[in-house]
C-alpha cells in the first residue's frame, strides 16, 4: 500500500502581512519547526489572509476539504484585540474543539510572559484535518508547537489521517503501546 501523501496547512492571519507592509515571519516559523520536527515527507500548502472571520474560515475550509491537509496549523489573531478572530473562524468550522490544545499552550506561555493569559488559542477537528491555533510571535510558535506536539500524530491517527513519525530529539510523538502503525 502506498503511503498517503502528508499536506500541511498554514494560514498565517495578519491585515498589515497580507497587504503587504510587513514580512510574515508567523508562517515561514511553523514551517521552519515542522521541517525540524517531521521525519515523514510532507507538502506545505501556505496561505496568508486578512483578519477578516469570512476570509479565515474560508482558508480553513479550503485547506482541510479541498487541499487535503491532515493537519492545518494558524498563527495570529489569537488576543484580545477587536480584529482578533481566528478563534472563532476555527470554532465555526470545526465538528469537535479539542480544549486541551489551548489550555496546554497557555500554561507553557505563562512562563515566559504573564500576557499568555490573554491568549486565545483553539484547536479542533475538521473531518479528517486537524486545525490548531498558534500565537504570532515566532518564538512563542515554537514553544506552543513543543508542548502540544507530542499528541497530534496519534490525534492524526485517531481521525484517520496519515502517520506522521518525528525526530525525536525534536520532539517525540506519544502513541498509546496499542496504536499500530498504518502501512
Amino acid at each position: 500500500m502506498a503511503q498517503e501523501k502528508i499536506r500541511i496547512g498554514f494560514v498565517t492571519v495578519s491585515d498589515r502581512a497580507s497587504r503587504g507592509e510587513y514580512e510574515d515571519l508567523g508562517g515561514p516559523a511553523m514551517q521552519a519547526w515542522m521541517k525540524k520536527a517531521l521525519t515523514s515527507k510532507w507538502e506545505a500548502v501556505a496561505r496568508l489572509v486578512p483578519d477578516e472571520q469570512d476570509q479565515v474560515e474560508a482558508a480553513l475550509r479550503e485547506l482541510c476539504d479541498d487541499e487535503g491537509c491532515c493537519l492545518v496549523v494558524t498563527t495570529g489573531g489569537t488576543g484580545p484585540a477587536v480584529r482578533d478572530i481566528t478563534p472563532e473562524a476555527t470554532e465555526a468550522v470545526c465538528d469537535k474543539i479539542l480544549d486541551g490544545f489551548g489550555e496546554q499552550m497557555r500554561a507553557v506561555s505563562l512562563r515566559f510572559v504573564p500576557t499568555a493569559i490573554l491568549s486565545r488559542q483553539i484547536a479542533g477537528i475538521r473531518g479528517k484535518s486537524l486545525i490548531i491555533n498558534l500565537p504570532g510571535k515566532p518564538s512563542a510558535i515554537d514553544d506552543c508547537l513543543d508542548a502540544v506536539f507530542p499528541a497530534v500524530p496519534y490525534c492524526i491517527d485517531l481521525i484517520e489521517g496519515p502517520y506522521l513519525e518525528t525526530d525525536e530529539s525534536v520532539v517525540k510523538a506519544f502513541r498509546p503501546k496499542h496504536a499500530v502503525r498504518k502501512t
